[in-house]
């Protein structure tokens, strides 16, 4: 026989139970009773159907009525350098130094080995250009440093500190002359008559 203390205890449990019940249906008829012939189904995904799983070699999976969509990752793009033409970029606070970028050019003409003629070309070039200046802006092309590089961020393939170290800029600069020019004096010579090189 079950003790007194028992049967109480399974009298309020049970009490608790059936008021439990009729509280969750006051609350939310609809909670339990799914098949009833008045529940109507809250569409949550905009009249999407069942699921649709593609997988086609791509990862792609779309579980409509869950609102799941599973994508390829794709690596994002690098942001790109800062480019002086932009709005919002200005040259960087520096002192520029034309003595001792000069004398590095002189260095890097003749390890070219282009002699004294070439290296006079160079310095008549870049005075018109820049002055020598490492921070040299020109406010209406955005042509940026010693060598005006347009866009000057096209000297990072010289080096990340394009736009602070002279010796980076000039080695662009002089890549840039040969490349295009043959040799500083031929830089010279069409900048004397175009007005740019």
């Amino acid at each position: 026989m079950t003790s007194p203390a028992k049967q109480a205890a399974t009298v309020v449990f049970a009490f608790l139970a059936s008021v439990g019940f009729l509280m969750v249906n006051v609350v939310d008829p609809y909670s339990g009773a799914t098949a009833s012939a008045s529940y109507e189904p809250v569409d949550r995904f905009g009249g999407q159907q069942a699921q649709e799983i593609d997988v086609d070699g791509d990862y792609a999976v779309a579980v409509a009525s869950e609102g799941y969509l599973v994508e390829k990752y794709v690596e994002p793009e690098p942001e790109p350098e800062p480019d002086p033409s932009s709005a919002g970029w200005a040259p960087p606070a520096v002192v520029p130094d034309p003595g001792s970028a000069q004398a590095y050019a002189a260095g890097a003409v003749a390890a070219r080995g282009w002699g004294g003629g070439e290296f006079d070309c160079l310095v008549a070039l870049w005075n018109k250009e820049s002055g020598w200046r490492v921070n040299a802006m020109n406010p209406s092309s955005g042509a940026y440093g010693i060598p005006q590089a347009l866009p000057g961020s096209k000297m990072a393939t010289a080096g990340a500190d394009w736009a602070t170290n002279a010796a980076t800029q000039i080695e662009w600069g002089l890549g840039y002359i040969s490349g295009r020019y043959g040799t500083p004096c031929g830089a010279w010579a069409h900048s004397q008559s175009v007005g740019w090189y």
